[in-house]
């Protein structure tokens, strides 16, 4: 993306730098900057900052503040080491990620990478910054027009259709919505008036209506990937042609085949090519100069549960290699289900408090644990996106609510529902920075208790009703083995004036092991 931006403007100083997944770059221009973004910067800079406003997460009863010298650390590509994120605006971040060719279905290769950048995309709004989150849709591309022509369907529409279905599994996996979402085929005249300036400038020159970009007039070409020009293999990524001035040099523009969408332009009809259109498109929104810029790797998997495959994914830091099995996905899955699980029963207690009558005060030992957990939060998020280090450190504050619904000594403690009341705001808030508090985790714990009792939904209804006629012919004992039966592997049965119903509780055996364990 900084080789086009340098080509596209000569003697613009610049210096770029992004958050990758993968070895794919994209190049940039520029129309009409973000409102917030006043003028253009004079550098392209990713990964660094402090915000200017003290973190703060909400804990009843503790102070969580955060010292103004606290900084956010990110791997910086260009650079190849950690930096201090410093935005090129105080108190505001652009943010530009590659987005999908859309020509297929989303896995889990997209997954991760736009699971990472929400984090971050939550996290810098957690700090206080304005965030102009772009992430574009590539729909103009070899690859879609390939798939369109073995579909019989024009590629546009094609292309629309997949956009469709990867928002439909952002909005799945509780991605939040970017602030704009540019597509190739909306931005054709700013592409082709960045090709008319690079050609301008020396760094491209037209070939039968195609348009190349010349690596040997750009010495910098290949810094952000690390490859050399001369490990380049021709035909890996760009196609041969012996018109090339060199075998590198890549098609900003492509002169219009059989089949295929076209634009009219200078250089005749044809279509953008590699490389230009996330150049034009971040500038447009953006400027010339920004601050963070990512983009991903492929794998192909299918998607999995939303929140096990969120959780899944960032249990392993972004920059490392994740192993993908069915039985990881599953433990997950499980651990998701415990998270959701212990603030559905913390909450079905603090339910039965007016939270009006409760004291400000909570014991040392939970403000202790709090500001600890508080503390991990803060550092391992600020030392580049340590998710797993979270995660880990979530295990103490769970199991310390779990002591107090559970043992009998928690159930002694003093000011037991305050602290469950502090424990459960600051987990809660910080599972929402994270993108995993549903709006409502119901549906999901009722779905993982059925499956881990092995039971369907009609099956424990049929419970219920069975256990209903026992009771109204005076069978208690019968009646009594039917809400054991169930309260063993997970299903709590609750009876009201309106009739019985279930929820998901801790199985018995598990409720033992706390009680054995105090």
């Amino acid at each position: 993306m900084g080789a086009l931006l340098k080509c596209h403007k000569p003697l613009f100083s610049m210096q770029f730098s992004s958050i990758f997944n993968s070895t794919r770059t994209i190049q940039l221009r520029t129309h009409r900057p973000h409102p917030f973004f006043f003028k253009p910067a004079t550098s392209i800079r990713c990964l660094s900052s402090s915000s200017s406003s003290p973190l703060s997460i909400e804990s009843d009863g503790v102070t969580t503040e955060t010292p103004l010298s606290s900084e956010l650390w990110l791997h910086n590509t260009m650079s190849r080491k950690k930096e201090a994120f410093r935005p090129k605006v105080e108190g505001k971040v652009g943010m530009y990620v590659c987005g999908v060719t859309a020509y297929d279905l989303s896995h889990i290769g997209h997954a991760r990478v736009y699971v990472t950048f929400d984090v971050l995309y939550r996290y810098l709004r957690h700090l206080g910054y304005q965030v102009c989150y772009v992430r574009n849709f590539t729909d103009v591309d070899d690859k879609i027009i390939a798939r369109a022509n073995e579909l019989g369907e024009d590629p546009i529409d094609l292309s629309r259709r997949y956009c469709q279905e990867f928002n439909q599994d952002m909005v799945y996996l509780h991605c939040l919505q970017p602030s704009v979402e540019p597509r190739v085929s909306d931005h054709i005249p700013q592409i082709m008036d960045m090709i008319k300036q690079i050609i301008d400038n020396g760094y491209a020159y037209p070939v039968d209506g195609d348009v190349y970009f010349n690596v040997d007039k750009f010495p910098e070409y290949g810094h952000l990937s690390g490859r050399k020009l001369e490990d380049n293999r021709a035909g890996e990524r760009v196609a041969i042609d012996s018109r090339k001035k060199h075998p590198a040099d890549f098609a900003l523009w492509k002169s219009a085949k059989g089949g295929e969408p076209f634009w009219d332009s200078p250089w005749g009809p044809g279509r953008p090519g590699w490389h230009i259109e996330c150049s034009a498109m971040s500038a447009a929104y953006l400027g010339y100069s920004f601050d963070i810029h990512g983009g991903g790797m492929d794998l192909v998997i299918d998607l999995y549960h939303p929140l096990a495959l969120r959780l899944f994914l960032l249990g392993t830091h972004y920059r490392s290699p994740i192993n993908y099995s069915d039985i990881q996905l599953e433990s997950a899955s499980d651990r998701i289900f415990y998270i959701y699980q212990t603030l559905h029963d913390c909450e079905d207690v603090l339910s039965l408090h007016d939270a009006t009558t409760l004291k400000d005060s909570i014991p040392p030992s939970t403000t202790e644990e709090i500001n600890k957990f508080r503390n991990v939060f803060v550092a391992s998020m600020s030392d580049d996106l340590h998710t797993p280090v979270v995660f880990a450190a979530l295990s103490d504050p769970l199991k310390t609510i779990n002591d107090l619904l559970h043992t009998r000594k928690g159930k002694k403690q003093a000011f037991r529902v305050e602290s469950l009341a502090a424990l459960q705001k600051i987990i809660r808030n910080v599972l929402d920075i994270l993108g995993l508090m549903p709006t409502s985790y119901s549906k999901e714990l009722r779905e993982k208790a059925l499956k881990r009792a092995k039971l369907t939904e009609e099956q424990v209804l049929h419970k219920i009703e069975e256990r209903t006629e026992a009771r109204r012919q005076k069978e208690y004992e019968k009646s009594d083995a039917i809400r054991k039966e169930l309260a063993a592997v997970g299903i709590a049965l609750m009876d009201s004036p309106d009739g019985t119903t279930w929820r998901p509780a801790v199985p018995l055996a598990l409720q033992e092991q706390y009680v054995a364990a105090t």
